[in-house]
């Protein structure tokens, strides 16, 4: 049985995220640790509306991204990212939304293989981060159906990248952690910000 606590964090952020419009339809996947060990993460099933999550729509996974215990559920196709991402930044929360800005950006930047950001203000919301003028550079990786792959990929950027706050996947949408779902939620809140701020500043 799942502890209610994260899980209702998770809602919570979900709910919020549905109305700023960052994970229609199925599209985005919200986990929170549960236990360092064994490595256990609570997270929303596969196909979850996160706009009307409730209790029943996370389960908990080990560290391979298998599920604990009897359950007809599957957890996100993205599962074993959450549990990368943990193991690499040592992350209380992961966090993935699919805005139409991190889409129409992670395409457009894509041949840089990333996109920085600087002279922002919002960047002091990231952890760490105490002036304007800190250049936050945010990767972008191909995306991939065979998560295993890709699994390597995001270890190996985050290893390449050890003060990314977030990274981005092409035409795919942000990835972005923190040690608690409120932390976590606030990158998201802050890269979401800037990735529409440098969106709309090109097309003026």
């Amino acid at each position: 049985m799942l502890s209610t606590s994260p899980a209702n964090a998770l809602i919570e952020a979900g709910r919020r995220f549905y109305s700023r419009h960052w994970v229609l339809a199925t599209s985005g996947n919200l986990s929170a640790v549960v236990s360092q060990s064994p490595l256990q993460l609570c997270i929303t099933r596969s196909g979850a509306h996160k706009g009307t999550l409730a209790p029943r729509d996370f389960l908990t996974i080990d560290e391979t991204a298998t599920p604990v215990g009897p359950t007809t559920d599957r957890p996100s196709a993205e599962a074993r990212l959450h549990v990368e991402i943990v193991r690499a930044r040592k992350a209380g929360a992961v966090l993935h939304t699919h805005s139409v800005w991190s889409t129409m950006l992670s395409e457009h930047h894509a041949a840089g293989k990333g996109i920085a950001f600087q002279g922002f203000e919002m960047l002091k919301g990231l952890e760490g981060v105490t002036t304007h003028t800190h250049r936050e550079w945010v990767p972008i990786l191909e995306n991939d159906q065979d998560m295993a792959r890709l699994a390597e990929v995001v270890a190996e950027v985050l290893a390449q990248h050890g003060d990314a706050h977030a990274f981005l996947l092409r035409g795919h949408g942000l990835y972005t952690w923190g040690r608690t779902v409120a932390e976590a939620e606030r990158h998201v809140e802050a890269m979401e910000f800037l990735l529409e701020a440098v969106g709309r500043r090109s097309q003026m």
